[in-house]
């Protein structure tokens, strides 16, 4: 099995709802996200993918989010903005734009600080 990953950076502000401490106050992260893509082999050009496709879907993810405050973002609207959040919905807008090519989406990681970071991933059917 072979895997690549890209690595993004974007700004935002959140609060955290209902779990008590400064974190429910507004901040702001400098988040840093990894996007991994796998295959269990390459393509006629010897690679997985091309960095800049996986660059290209992720700076679109991201768009939708750098300097805004995600707990006004509609996606954001029913739960909270936790980076475990921001990873699943990364992963769900890259996943989507992937369908059409011959790799799947297997991680995507939300580094909130240097020492903080949350990840999804979907199991795959029959693992």
């Amino acid at each position: 099995m072979y895997e690549v990953t890209i690595k993004r950076h974007f700004s935002a502000a959140h609060m955290l709802r209902d779990i008590g401490g400064k974190c429910e106050m507004l901040h702001g992260h400098n988040f840093v996200v990894e996007v991994s893509a796998s295959a269990p082999g390459l393509g006629e050009d010897g690679l997985l993918i091309d960095f800049r496709k996986l660059k290209r879907w992720t700076e679109e993810a991201i768009g939708a989010l750098d300097h805004k405050c995600l707990n006004e973002l509609e996606m954001f609207q029913n739960r909270n903005p936790s980076s475990e959040q921001i990873a699943a919905y990364i992963y769900g807008f890259v996943a989507g734009q992937a369908k059409s090519s011959p790799v799947r989406i297997s991680r995507v990681t939300v580094w909130e600080s240097e020492d903080a970071r949350a990840s999804y991933s979907e199991q795959i059917k029959g693992s």
